[in-house]
């Protein structure tokens, strides 16, 4: 949970003594795979899914050493990490570099906000990642979906929405991956504003992930119904399974920003 009470020089020095304390689990080449610094920034500025902003802007110095971290990884060192590994590092980097997208323009009311044609955050060179730069949308879209073909990343990558999945409050790490990326699944679907199915109506209602992306989901199970199923809370799954053809409708998107309200 996050401290308000905290100034800037004791979250600095917190930091810094939590990261003595965890032990390192690191790969031959010396990387921390347990990400313990941005664990750390994550504790100290997300509460329930929402990022205090302000506070972030005011003391990015973390933020900015754990993108530097990231961004010296180099890519034969890479290449050399299980998959598991190699995917917690890019969820964490696409997420951590929004945060400082985010940081840079605030206060804004969405992420949209940020340029002047649509989608203009997503396609600023902003990423450092194996001795190139690229976007977001890059690295999301040619990498991460490209190369891992594991529908659940879109559980995983937070754009700074409220409509997004919930932005957890630790990294993705490569020995819980599948563990963690199975409970955001179960976290966002547990979500009825933005997930739900009427029996009554026979409807099943998602967030617009799932027709965004929908080629993702249907090449695992061959629809969307049928994948999110297991993954729906008890009563809805059964309810669903119960149904013969159900219908699949989409719930708005909430692009306001993803802050700690004041």
């Amino acid at each position: 949970m996050m401290l308000d009470w905290l100034t800037v020089p004791h979250c600095l020095l917190i930091a810094a003594l939590a990261r003595a304390a965890v032990p390192e689990q690191a790969t031959a080449d010396g990387f921390d795979q347990t990400h313990a610094r941005y664990a750390v920034l994550l504790t100290n500025f997300v509460r329930d899914a929402r990022v205090d902003y302000t506070r972030l802007q005011a003391a990015p110095q973390e933020l900015d050493a754990y993108l530097n971290e990231l961004a010296a990884v180099k890519p034969e060192d890479f290449g050399a990490w299980t998959r598991e590994n190699r995917l917690a590092l890019l969820l964490n980097l696409y997420n951590a570099r929004t945060l400082r997208l985010i940081a840079d323009h605030y206060p804004i009311k969405s992420i949209r906000s940020i340029g002047v044609l649509p989608g203009a955050a997503w396609r600023q060179l902003v990423v450092r990642y194996g001795g190139q730069v690229m976007t977001l949308d890059h690295l999301e879209n040619e990498i991460i979906r490209a190369e891992y073909r594991d529908p659940r990343v879109h559980f995983a990558l937070v754009c700074a929405a409220v409509g997004c999945p919930p932005l957890r409050a630790e990294p993705y790490v490569g020995k819980r991956l599948s563990q963690q990326l199975d409970d955001q699944a179960r976290q966002l679907l547990a979500n009825v504003e933005k997930n739900r199915f009427d029996a009554a109506t026979q409807t099943l209602w998602l967030s617009p992930i799932f027709k965004w992306y929908k080629q993702d989901f249907t090449r695992v199970t061959g629809s969307v119904a049928k994948y999110v199923e297991p993954l729906l809370p008890e009563g809805a799954s059964q309810a669903l399974k119960r149904a013969s053809r159900p219908t699949v409708r989409f719930t708005d998107y909430d692009w306001n920003l993803n802050e700690v309200k004041r």
